[in-house]
């Protein structure tokens, strides 16, 4: 498989158990209400295609730390790239006790950050999820703060720079942290599993209708993937939502890749990463690239896997020289142009980190 990996590829959240994390000391900043309209159908388009590129891999990609000075330490955030390719925006998360919730911008030409003071907004969190929705911009969806759990969603407008609170009717989820989140082929949001505070995991699927506000239940009867938190999932570039990984009642790491297609969940049967939660990841045509995330045990993975859409075999993910120690909670987000990875913050059993790296020599075409 390592040989199939150094041919051309065509390519385009994460770390504490799912039980409730420690409360924490300082209150969760209040909701600020915004526009609770609908949101009209018109922007409500098809999600954005991922940036697109090809692996070539003459020599194995390579990590090295950039001299970004930015957001403060912290893991279980979300950073989520435009579809500009220009800017990564960068929401919550938290470091121990402290719960996060300001918005900050890395301007990908620049290799700088910039913190950003947007009107409104969720209050702060963690665990949350956030996509780049077409005609809308970023959306937050669900998290924890202390004791209190979000079902809510916001959506931040780049060019006005404000933050507004979206309807939400029908079958809306229960309040969540650690669940996924991604824009289907159909233009809406879909989620899926998570936690909350009563100790209950999920193993529900919901979408969200932009155009209309509404919440409907996907979950199919039967044959689920098991209740679980800490896992992430994504669009397969032939219309399958995928899952892998994750944590669940009594078991602190999974290993398990499902796809559900056509209405129903199947597992993937094949070679499989080491079993993780909290994994960083990013997707690529057809494939999805992990990194790190916490093992069994408690301790921390710093490896890189390749999950193609097409196989059911993952592939282990070469990367010479040294790297971004091992952890959890990171995130990661495609910069096409300069054909890299970027990476940023995470936690290991000392703490949360603030560094930000390159993850270089992985696309084609790229300068």
């Amino acid at each position: 498989m390592i040989g199939r990996l150094m041919t051309t590829l065509a390519l385009a959240a994460v770390l504490v158990g799912c039980a409730a994390a420690p409360a924490s000391s300082t209150p969760a900043s209040p909701m600020t209400s915004a526009s609770a309209g609908a949101i009209e159908p018109s922007a409500a388009s098809s999600p954005m295609a991922s940036p697109s590129a090809s692996v070539v891999a003459d020599a194995p990609p390579a990590w090295r730390a950039l001299d970004a000075p930015g957001p403060a330490a912290r893991e279980d955030h979300t950073w989520t790239a435009d579809p500009s390719g220009s800017v990564a925006y960068l929401f919550g998360g938290r470091d121990g006790a402290t719960v996060h919730g300001d918005l900050w911008a890395y301007h990908l030409d620049e290799d700088r950050w910039e913190e950003l003071t947007p009107s409104g907004g969720p209050a702060a969190r963690f665990g949350h999820e956030a996509v780049w929705a077409d005609g809308i911009g970023l959306v937050v969806f669900a998290g924890q703060a202390g004791p209190t759990f979000f079902n809510d969603l916001w959506a931040l407008d780049p060019e006005s720079m404000t933050w507004r609170s979206l309807p939400s009717s029908g079958a809306v989820p229960v309040s969540r942290y650690g669940s996924c989140a991604a824009i289907g082929p159909d233009g809406r949001l879909w989620i899926s599993h998570g936690f909350t505070s009563d100790g209950t995991r999920f193993a529900d699927t919901r979408a969200y209708d932009f155009g209309s506000g509404t919440w409907t239940d996907a979950t199919p009867d039967g044959g689920l993937p098991v209740s679980r938190c800490l896992h992430g999932c994504w669009w397969t570039d032939d219309g399958a939502l995928a899952l892998f990984g994750g944590q669940t009642t009594g078991v602190t790491a999974l290993m398990d890749r499902w796809m559900l297609r056509d209405g129903a969940w199947t597992e993937v049967e094949g070679d499989r990463p080491t079993a993780r939660n909290l994994y960083a990841r990013v997707r690529l045509d057809e494939a999805t690239l992990i990194v790190g995330g916490q093992a069994v045990d408690g301790g921390f993975h710093a490896d890189a896997w390749l999950l193609r859409d097409d196989e059911p075999d993952a592939e282990p993910f070469p990367i010479a020289g040294d790297g971004p120690q091992a952890r959890a909670g990171a995130e990661m987000v495609l910069d096409s142009g300069e054909g890299r990875i970027l990476l940023f913050g995470g936690r290991d059993g000392d703490g949360a980190f603030a560094d930000t790296w390159e993850l270089s020599g992985v696309l084609a075409g790229a300068p």
